[in-house]
């Protein structure tokens, strides 16, 4: 069986990048592609070792898996915040982000707002991390997002996530 060799319009099957996604993350694309699908499949088989050993009566295989989850927090935040800056980049590349706190009403956010909040959101939480625990590879952290945050934060929480994640894969290519 051949495998489906994605040109970098479309770095995973059925799914085409914007100019946007595409100016941004580049020959990147392709991992970020990847990723998608390893992230769901992660965090699913991940609940289900908590929850059997859980059910087990088996602490010690819970504590060591929150253990080993804890670990990859960083590289977790980092790969959801990618992926979802991806999405939203494919959904138009500037516009405005849902406000914090949120307030659910009763009507529906358009899709490139609320990725763009998402992915916001998750960059936010990698920026908390990397201050609170001195892991960032680029340095220029900008300050983790807060309510009342403006857009001009949320953007630079993200454009820090990109930077994060390409000098990953510059560095250590895989």
């Amino acid at each position: 069986m051949t495998d489906h060799l994605s040109p970098p319009a479309e770095p995973w099957p059925g799914w085409v990048t914007s100019r946007a996604a595409q100016a941004v993350y580049g020959k990147h694309l392709k991992r970020i592609g990847q990723l998608i699908p390893d992230v769901l499949y992660a965090h699913v088989m991940d609940r289900q070792g908590i929850t059997a050993a859980h059910n087990a009566g088996r602490q010690d295989i819970v504590d060591d898996h929150v253990a080993s989850l804890a670990m990859e927090c960083r590289n977790d935040l980092l790969e959801a915040a990618v992926v979802l800056d991806t999405l939203a980049l494919c959904h138009g590349h500037n516009g405005s982000y849902l406000p914090r706190p949120y307030q659910e009403t009763s009507t529906p956010v358009p899709t490139d707002v609320e990725l763009r909040t998402d992915a916001s959101n998750v960059a936010g939480e990698l920026a908390r991390h990397d201050q609170q625990h001195g892991t960032s590879t680029t340095g220029d952290i900008p300050a983790p997002l807060e309510d009342g945050c403006t857009d001009n934060d949320r953007d630079a929480v993200r454009a820090c996530a990109r930077r994060e994640w390409i000098t990953q894969q510059e560095r250590w290519p895989g």
